[in-house]
């Protein structure tokens, strides 16, 4: 039913949550699965002169976060039997970026976590899933976030 998933990752709890959710899925149908981390590569837009110096740092930390991130769901994976592709990429709206890769993959279902804000908090962070289901064409399939422990 679905030949290829496209799973957003940021190293949370939900996105590990929407990876075993896709490993069911792959399994299930045989579907090649591609793992991504999205990298907002300006998010210092119109800051002063320190910049340039700002956004090395950035960079450098985020890139560092990516390729953690990227290990974990690449071990979750490969230790369900699940071959997997992992990129890192950029886009100037982490949404954006998970759209315009599922579109160069050709994922025909999208498997994302969600942290399942609320309020104020929604507000201000925002919600990645929101964005992606409120653009998208194809089936997205949103994993909540397990429970913390009481």
């Amino acid at each position: 039913m679905f030949k290829h998933i496209l799973v957003p990752v940021d190293g949370s709890a939900a996105s590990l949550a929407a990876i075993d959710k896709a490993v069911g899925l792959a399994k299930a149908f045989g579907s090649a699965v591609t793992a991504i981390y999205v990298i907002d590569p300006y998010p210092f837009t119109g800051v002063g002169a320190d910049f340039a110096y700002g956004q090395d740092q950035y960079l450098a930390a985020a890139k560092a976060e990516a390729n953690a991130a990227m290990d974990a769901a690449s071990q979750r994976l490969r230790q369900d039997g699940v071959a997997a592709e992992t990129k890192v990429v950029e886009s100037h709206t982490v949404w954006r970026g998970v759209l315009e890769a599922a579109d160069a993959v050709g994922a025909d279902l999208i498997v994302m976590g969600s942290h399942g804000r609320r309020g104020l908090e929604k507000l201000v962070l925002g919600s990645v899933a929101q964005s992606v289901l409120s653009h998208t064409k194809i089936n997205t399939l949103v994993v909540r976030a397990p429970e913390a422990a009481a």
